[in-house]
């Protein structure tokens, strides 16, 4: 089955978080997996951030990064492709915020706003996340249509506790952006 073109679709931005095990090796196993669907083209890789945890804090630290995806698929249904591919990964939801293999999380879709029981978009805490923002940062172009940019930018500027967010290692994936002096 062959790829849509990078203009079919939409675009759209996930969060992705390990602890457990490989964190980089199972990221680029989640990016391979994603970009591995008919339905998927992974366009662009933030840089990789090690991170304090959040929440529960009684865990190893985070890897964390931002991927931008154009797919043709609903925005509920790439939900349930991110889904199955932390279970594949050996994802397991024990511990709220918790430590975990991998976490993938749908933040935007194209400005779209959905609040259903399954899914809510924008994510309704990625602008309180310095995790998030800051590998998302790297990755949204300056002037989208969407406004995302802005918001990204805006919410980060305004944050405290940058400093749990260390920049780690380059963008795994072949089109990674450089990194953005966040």
């Amino acid at each position: 089955m062959t790829k849509h073109s990078t203009s079919d679709g939409s675009e759209a931005y996930i969060a992705l978080g390990a602890n457990l095990g490989d964190r980089k090796s199972t990221l680029i196993k989640a990016v391979a997996l994603l970009d591995g669907q008919p339905d998927i083209t992974v366009l662009r890789s933030s840089n990789l951030y090690e991170t304090d945890p959040v929440g529960y804090v009684d865990q190893p630290n985070f890897v964390n990064m931002a991927l931008a995806l154009r797919t043709t698929l609903t925005p509920e249904a790439l939900l349930k492709v991110m889904l199955e591919i932390e279970l594949v990964l050996g994802r397991e939801r024990k511990i709220r915020w918790g430590p975990r293999t991998v976490d993938l999380d749908l933040l935007w879709m194209e400005g779209q706003i959905i609040d259903t029981p399954f899914l809510t978009l924008p994510h309704p805490r990625m602008l309180e996340r310095s995790f998030v923002l800051v590998p998302l940062c790297d990755i949204v172009p300056k002037g989208d249509a969407t406004g995302l940019y802005e918001l990204a930018h805006t919410a980060l500027n305004l944050m405290d506790g940058k400093e749990g967010v260390r920049f780690w290692k380059t963008g795994i994936w072949p089109s990674a952006s450089a990194h953005s002096g966040n």
